[in-house]
């Protein structure tokens, strides 16, 4: 490994080349290997090319609404060899009456997938949000409730055994503190509903990786205590867990998630994959170059940590453009998120990021 200065003099380096050809100076076959264009006929070297020579994947979210803006398409089908549904698997869009399944949107997003050669993260069987009115305008008994998780479960990963490489299966169970969450699953059916919808899940789709999922979880804390405690019990109890999904939605004026490396490490080490699962690091408008220098050096950051542990499979951005982040909806004054801007065109976290791969 190349000493600190040495790797200091490398990233300096490869961020003045960044600049170079961001304006135009630096021309030529060093100029298109640095972009991953094309040089001495050579195809574009991708994200998702240079991630799968470290044995990882990058990928990035959708949703429908977007597909119809080819330019989009174009590169979210050239750049990235992992697709995750934003929407179209959430219960509210495939159970929308109760045993009445629609599956339009999230079969859209992975026919477009298949067009493409990628593959398909699958989110998110159980989750306390984006429920559909049947579902939480009604009290339900313990059986009651147990029987239409299990068949809203297993009714869509049947539908999509074979076509998707991973589910969320259970998404954002815990507090903040590290205390359970109180959805309508956990208040009716106790913390046990966790195994059961994992259990169901892989006797639906037994090669499918199945993964808890949540955010701010990124460092070692009370929260993310609670997903290893309960990996751990998971596991000495045999119940089918292939992964925790730590989402990654950072931002700039809450500070680095520092001890993500070592977090990643202890999952790993309870015999787990882990991944990245829907990064994006927001930041208070409007964005400055300091900003954005800052940001692209916690996306270089984090993809440095997942890929100095063995079982970090892979990262994903939560869209890959400002253009359609979720952010500014929600978090309103705060945005400018993603590696690509709002005109598709990249950003200094853009090449950290291929810089780290590189």
């Amino acid at each position: 490994m190349p000493s600190t200065a040495a790797r200091t003099r490398l990233r300096l380096a490869g961020a003045l080349a960044a600049v170079l050809v961001a304006s135009g100076v630096a021309t030529g076959p060093a100029a298109q290997a640095h972009e991953g264009g094309p040089a001495h006929g050579k195809p574009r070297t991708t994200l998702a090319d240079l991630a799968q020579r470290h044995g990882r994947y990058f990928g990035s979210a959708t949703d429908n609404p977007e597909l119809t803006d080819t330019a989009y398409t174009k590169i979210l089908g050239e750049e990235f060899d992992m697709i995750t549904p934003g929407n179209g698997m959430k219960w509210y869009a495939t159970e929308p009456q109760q045993g009445v399944f629609d599956w339009t949107a999230g079969d859209e997003i992975v026919d477009l997938a298949r067009d493409h050669h990628q593959k398909v993260r699958a989110h998110t069987l159980v989750w306390h949000s984006q429920l559909p009115g049947w579902l939480t305008g009604k009290e339900w008994t313990a059986d009651e409730l147990r029987a239409v998780l299990k068949n809203h479960i297993q009714t869509e990963v049947r539908h999509y055994r074979g076509k998707v490489y991973a589910w969320d299966v259970v998404n954002e169970a815990f507090n903040e503190d590290g205390t359970y969450r109180e959805t309508v699953f956990y208040k009716t059916l106790g913390p046990g509903y966790i195994a059961d919808a994992l259990r169901w899940a892989h006797q639906a789709d037994p090669k499918a990786k199945l993964y808890l999922n949540d955010y701010n979880i990124e460092a070692v804390g009370p929260k993310s205590d609670a997903y290893h405690t309960l990996a751990k019990e998971l596991k000495a109890q045999r119940v089918p867990l292939d992964g925790i999904g730590l989402q990654a939605h950072l931002a700039l004026q809450y500070g680095y998630p520092t001890t993500l490396e070592d977090n990643l490490r202890r999952f790993s080490r309870l015999g787990l994959d882990t991944a990245l699962t829907e990064v994006d690091v927001r930041m208070l408008l409007p964005a400055t170059d300091e900003k954005l220098a800052q940001q692209a050096d916690w996306y270089r950051d984090m993809t440095e940590a997942c890929l100095a542990v063995r079982r970090c499979v892979g990262i994903t951005v939560w869209d890959y453009t400002d253009k359609y982040s979720w952010i500014p909806a929600f978090f309103p004054g705060q945005g400018a998120a993603l590696p690509w801007d709002e005109q598709l065109a990249p950003k200094p976290a853009y090449r950290a990021i291929r810089e780290a791969l590189s």
